[in-house]
């Protein structure tokens, strides 16, 4: 009698098999992004060298595509390629088929449980955050070490500092650009009636600090959409959005996208409430949910930018606290499941009602064409600030880089000048349309709204190359975007990084010093050292 030997699957194989499972089922649909390899090697429990081993194996299959740069993309299943998914799937490819249905396959979520986490018997007369050890999937390292980013101190954002506290996240840094007023202090907790007309994110910041001196905090007075350079959310763990408008919703979703951060949407009226969490990648991101006519109204700034910018931000919504607090709530422990790792429901939405206390979660779906489906590649830190570099500056290392045909890409519209259609005078302006008021448009001498002319690039020609970056709006530790129209090439301005990233508000002791990676002479001759060995780092291609 011949008894064949029972055949054993390698972990790489196993891996391997549970994915095409994914893309077999739906659960992986044609074009999405897998997730990044660290949270597959967490979800399969398997190293880098075997989650690699079986990515490789997919590809060799024709079941998925790497895209240099950016990451690895399921691809469609058809009659080229199923025999091998099924194959590899093998068990796991008789599983009940999908319902036809637009709405994802629902599973059960399940909280990891770290086996590796020491037992600890808090004291919890003298430890704030004592009782916290005793959830299983506690880590209180990660919560300490981590940085998290609050878009808004309003209502919503007063909750969610309040709740970052408390639970003892290390880093909090909270930008809004209002100031407190009275009508404030019936739903925002950390504000007091003496803190009239002081900025938001200042007493945000030193009521946090206050709840729990464990913290460190820091703030900035300014508006997301300008005023926020790119490096600063680079260095994120989670990103926390409390605002009310789509302008600035819209900027923080094309920020973290670009930077592959994921964030936590919420919004509140009266009893009723949405949160959302969006992960790049990871089905749809917040563009997508936008309607073409909430997309049209977007896009009248381009028409008459001064005043429909003016428009969007003066919008007022009554909200109460309970609903605030409801809703930041439930951001807040979306940004700690981010923190640890945790499974989160990126790219639906779950609504809240009030009224009739209900909740219920819809998933969005994924445009193919959203302008916010783009991440930088490599980014070259440089050894420049913003209040000293030139854009001449920065034009020349792009082109040490790229070629004599790169161009600087600004994130926001400059206007270089306003020309009156009734007498037709022309002034030079030279400012960031953010810095542009609605009033400050009209001619003084007609009283007519004049005319704008913007541009948002940089091409060598201009007459005013040797204007710093921050005068042309530019703000600190800010990533710029230069291409010469095949690739690009992505540059931190890192001498920043010091006074711009430092979480020391309200602390007595020195801000952290950071010394940024790379050398770049700017004055002279430009020179870059420490370039990378692979010329192909850092690019991404330009589509036609």
């Amino acid at each position: 009698m011949k008894i064949n030997p029972v055949a054993h699957k390698t972990l790489a194989q196993t891996s391997a098999g549970r994915l095409a499972a994914s893309l077999l089922d739906g659960s992986l649909q044609p074009g999405t992004q897998l997730p990044p390899e660290r949270e597959l090697m967490t979800q399969l429990g398997v190293s880098r060298t075997t989650l690699r081993e079986a990515l490789k194996a997919l590809e060799e299959n024709r079941l998925i595509e790497s895209r240099p740069n950016v990451g690895w993309f399921a691809r469609a299943i058809d009659e080229t390629n199923i025999a091998q998914a099924k194959e590899l799937a093998g068990d796991a490819a008789t599983q009940a088929p999908r319902p036809a249905t637009n709405e994802p396959v629902s599973r059960p979520l399940r909280v990891p449980i770290s086996s590796d986490k020491p037992l600890r018997i808090p004291n919890l007369q003298k430890d704030r955050l004592g009782t916290f050890e005793f959830i299983s999937w506690w880590e209180r390292d990660k919560v300490r070490e981590a940085k998290v980013l609050v878009v808004g101190a309003g209502a919503l954002g007063n909750e969610v500092i309040k709740n970052l506290a408390l639970m003892g996240v290390g880093h909090i840094f909270i930008i809004d650009f209002d100031n407190v007023e009275a009508a404030n202090l019936s739903r925002s907790v950390l504000f007091r009636e003496n803190d009239n007309n002081r900025s938001k994110a200042e007493v945000a910041a030193a009521r946090a600090k206050a709840i729990n001196p464990d913290v460190h905090v820091q703030y900035l007075n300014g508006d997301v959409t300008t005023s926020l350079g790119l490096g600063i959310i680079r260095r994120m763990d989670a990103v926390i959005g409390c605002l009310d408008n789509r302008e600035a919703r819209l900027a923080v979703n094309r920020f973290c996208y670009w930077m592959n951060k994921p964030w936590v949407d919420g919004a509140i009226q009266e009893l009723l409430g949405l949160v959302r969490v969006f992960v790049p990648g990871k089905g749809a991101c917040y563009e997508c949910t936008l309607n073409e006519l909430a997309l049209r109204d977007l896009s009248l700034r381009y028409s008459c930018p001064l005043l429909a910018r003016q428009n969007i931000l003066l919008g007022k919504v009554p909200t109460t606290p309970t609903i605030a607090s409801i809703i930041g709530g439930m951001q807040s422990q979306e940004a700690l499941k981010l923190i640890h790792n945790l499974p989160v429901e990126a790219g639906k939405v779950t609504h809240f009602n009030g009224m009739v206390n209900q909740m219920h979660t819809t998933a969005y779906v994924p445009r193919e064409d959203c302008e916010s489906h783009w991440t930088y590649g490599e980014v070259t830190e440089l050894p420049a600030r913003a209040e000293r570099t030139t854009l001449d500056d920065l034009l020349r290392i792009a082109r040490a880089d790229l070629g004599p045909a790169a161009v600087i890409e600004l994130d926001q519209e400059l206007i270089t000048s306003l020309e009156c259609p009734s007498c037709h005078s022309v002034e030079a302006v030279l400012r960031p349309l953010s810095d542009v008021s609605f009033e400050a448009g009209h001619c003084p001498t007609c009283g007519v709204l004049r005319e704008a002319t913007l541009t948002h690039s940089i091409t060598g020609e201009e007459n005013f190359l040797h204007r710093t970056l921050s005068s042309v709006g530019v703000p600190p530790l800010h990533i710029l975007r230069a291409n010469n129209g095949d690739e690009y090439r992505f540059y931190e301005l890192s001498g920043d990084l010091n006074e711009a990233l430092h979480f020391r508000h309200f602390e007595q002791s020195e801000p952290l010093k950071i010394r940024p990676k790379g050398r770049v002479r700017i004055k002279g001759e430009v020179k870059i050292k420490d370039a990378p060995a692979n010329k192909a780092r850092g690019r991404v291609r330009l589509h036609d």
